[in-house]
């Protein structure tokens, strides 16, 4: 169980101040994105930072438990945070997220998780809608 879920057990789904990473991984001009299972919503492949784990490494480590693929070149983008990053799971929990957003080419083959319904590459034009609010603000800070 991750540090997040065994606060969880303490706090219930008050909100949690929740430090995390997103990786970016664009490939062909095209961006990588997850449906998650949750939620059923598309976002970056991203989540909270364990204990004694860097961001970079979170970042890595959320890429290949949601889509399979193997972060290389880590390049720190960005640190989004504010009243635009609060969320309510379907399950009531409630975050205030600070998320490093790092940019990372990927190896591997992309397979799906027990987080992830859907891995898949879309263009800039071609984003779906139906988005994460996480990853809809990153990609406004980014300009993407």
């Amino acid at each position: 169980m991750g540090y997040v879920l065994n606060l969880r057990q303490v706090v219930g789904s008050q909100p949690l101040i929740v430090v995390g990473a997103a990786a970016l991984v664009v490939q062909a001009d095209q961006l990588l994105l997850v449906k998650r299972r949750d939620n059923q919503l598309w976002g970056l492949p991203a989540g909270s930072k364990e204990l004694d784990e860097s961001l970079v490494t979170t970042a890595s480590r959320e890429l290949h438990e949601e889509t399979g693929l193997v972060g290389q070149h880590p390049k720190l983008l960005t640190v989004v945070s504010g009243p635009n990053m609060q969320y309510r799971y379907p399950n009531g929990d409630q975050i205030d997220s600070v998320t490093a957003v790092y940019a990372l080419t990927a190896t591997g083959t992309v397979q799906t998780s027990n987080e992830t319904s859907q891995v898949q590459y879309f263009s800039r034009q071609d984003l779906p809608v139906d988005l994460t609010p996480i990853t809809k603000q990153i990609l406004t800070e980014l300009k993407f």
